[in-house]
């Protein structure tokens, strides 16, 4: 889905051409975080093994209409003694995405938890959030409605916005429309802020 990788100028209303935006991939590990940044980097499946740190890779993500946009992508590692690091990796955010492996219910709890934990930052309070549901080819994967359930999402703070995207990243189905939903929803917060500002 998508072409990849795009050398057409960003031309967007409420970002500088010259300014990436700053998101952090963030999950559970095996989720699929690191498969998500390379399928929208190179536009192909690429073998990933377990993150022990973090990758960063800075791509022109094409957003249709001919516009494209800059984004510094963070995967953060998924194993529960790097997640405390989270924070730091969020710190002045423009928006984040949280990856949720559709296939594993048992753990769906545990998502919950994590996701809320990061929400709840005070640094994080209106980030816009991304929830990609991975892995929605698979036949036994949960379905939208239920992974919604599941994480509680209509319990999420009010001032934060939020997108639930099917996905599959290793052929790259729904990550495109994915982005393009946290693009939005970015540009409106800055609007939002930029009003905010005035009338003060």
């Amino acid at each position: 889905m998508g072409n990849g990788l795009s050398e057409q100028t960003p031309i967007l209303s409420g970002i500088s051409p010259f300014q990436a935006l700053h998101i952090v991939i963030l999950g559970l590990d095996c989720a699929g975080k690191t498969t998500v940044l390379y399928r929208l980097q190179f536009n192909e499946f690429v073998n990933t093994v377990p993150t022990k740190g973090f990758n960063t890779e800075k791509i022109k993500v094409p957003l249709g209409n001919s516009k494209s946009v800059t984004i510094h992508f963070w995967d953060v590692g998924g194993q529960e003694k790097l997640r405390p690091l989270w924070k730091s990796y969020t710190r002045c955010t423009d928006g984040i995405v949280f990856v949720v492996d559709s296939v594993d219910a048992e753990r769906m709890e545990e998502a919950k938890t994590e996701l809320y934990k990061i929400t709840k930052i005070s640094e994080n309070q209106g980030v816009p959030v991304l929830i990609v549901a991975n892995k929605q080819d698979l036949r036994n994967s949960l379905s939208l409605s239920e992974i919604e359930k599941l994480l509680a999402l209509n319990e999420l703070s009010s001032s934060t916005p939020w997108h639930l995207q099917p996905t599959c990243a290793i052929i790259g189905d729904g990550l495109r429309e994915g982005i393009e939903k946290l693009h939005e929803m970015i540009i409106k917060r800055r609007k939002m802020l930029r009003q905010q500002k005035k009338k003060r």
